[in-house]
């Protein structure tokens, strides 16, 4: 950059295109990757602000498959979500748990008021953790604790045969 004179001399956009790139991939600032590369700081921010203002290529997004993998990355066990309707699209109608709707991003998954009753006695059961059942169905634990609350609050009442007897020294006959 510096001639034997001491004189800047002036690089073209190749030059600095190449630092921009070799800047974006260094773990530097601005200034950092200027001083260790020796070039000035303001024609770097110069071409830099030139860099940026071009228009830029699409970032690329990934694809994600509809149904779920023709095959299992691992075994079953080692799955963190190991439930039985995990990976299943549709699942079928001899399925013994409740329904779990895969989650989307940006939807929220929609449950039964049945599904939400059977996780919630399945989690009640002696011996089994509540936290565990929220991980098993890919539910957070205080979204159980709100299901909890939610039908607690919409049990129906319950009600007492009450019968009514007369004493035997206190009826009155009227004649």
């Amino acid at each position: 950059m510096v001639n034997e004179n001491g004189a800047w001399t002036r690089q073209g956009e190749a030059f600095w295109r190449a630092h921009h790139e070799a800047w974006k991939r260094s773990d530097l600032n601005q200034r950092q990757y200027c001083e260790a590369e020796d070039i000035p700081l303001k024609a770097f921010g110069n071409w830099r602000a030139i860099f940026k203002a071009e228009p830029q290529p699409p970032e690329r997004k990934l694809l994600y498959r509809r149904r779920g993998l023709s095959h299992p990355l691992s075994p079953p066990l080692s799955h963190p979500l190991s439930h039985p309707l995990s990976h299943v699209a549709y699942p079928s109608s001899s399925a013994t748990g409740p329904i779990v709707p895969r989650s989307r991003e940006g939807h929220r998954r929609r449950f039964s008021a049945a599904d939400k009753q059977r996780i919630l006695d399945e989690a009640a059961q002696p011996g089994v953790s509540v936290a565990e059942m929220a991980r098993h169905y890919g539910i957070h634990l205080r979204v159980l604790r709100r299901w909890k609350q939610e039908l607690a609050a919409i049990t129906a009442p319950t009600f007492v045969t009450v019968q009514i007897a007369e004493r035997a020294g206190t009826a009155e006959t009227v004649s």
